[in-house]
């Protein structure tokens, strides 16, 4: 499986019915949601952090959320942010959304979406500007964060203490304040 979610513009999954798109539950994570969250991880085949996870959720500068499929209660993605308070390379401070994961049975569904604009609110509550690194090869990301106006600012081989695979980094940005369309709310 790739690093990243298959490139699939304003497709949905593979074999996924028409009316895929569910309400999913977004709730903050609890340390109780660690085997949730590598759980999660280890569907989407990405390496499992539990002591990072466990430090970012206890830090109230940081939000960490889970998605839960409706009705079951099953953690079906997983979602945080990270609050630099220094400059980091050629990266600014100020608060990131991190990565976003979702089970491969759940991606296309709106899952990415929901804990997005939930995260957004969070950031949104304390400042009036968000930014997100991602590697440009990661197109799905790229493309689900230009709903919220998210624009390149600059590229560098790393940003916030990460280097990128192929070299290059995209630092994004996106005003929070005076957003109103529901695509872009927050």
């Amino acid at each position: 499986m790739g690093q990243f979610a298959e490139y699939q513009p304003r497709g949905r999954r593979a074999g996924a019915p028409a009316d895929a798109l569910v309400a999913v539950g977004v709730r903050a994570a609890t340390t109780a949601d660690l085997d949730a969250i590598a759980r999660v991880q280890e569907a989407a085949g990405r390496v499992a952090h539990r002591e990072a996870w466990r430090r970012a959720i206890t830090d109230p500068e940081r939000c960490v959320l889970v998605a839960e499929e409706p009705g079951g209660g099953t953690v079906v993605g997983w979602a945080q942010t990270h609050h630099h308070t220094d400059p980091q390379d050629a990266a600014p401070a100020g608060h990131y959304l991190g990565g976003v994961t979702v089970d491969p049975q759940w991606r296309r569904r709106g899952v990415a979406v929901a804990l997005t604009e939930a995260r957004l609110r969070w950031v949104a509550g304390r400042v009036d500007e968000v930014f997100y690194v991602v590697n440009p090869s990661n197109r799905a990301s790229i493309d689900l964060h230009h709903r919220w106006g998210f624009e390149e600012v600059l590229r560098a081989d790393r940003l916030t203490g990460v280097p990128f695979a192929g070299g290059t980094g995209i630092l994004m940005r996106a005003e929070l304040r005076g957003q109103e369309s529901s695509g872009r709310s927050v």
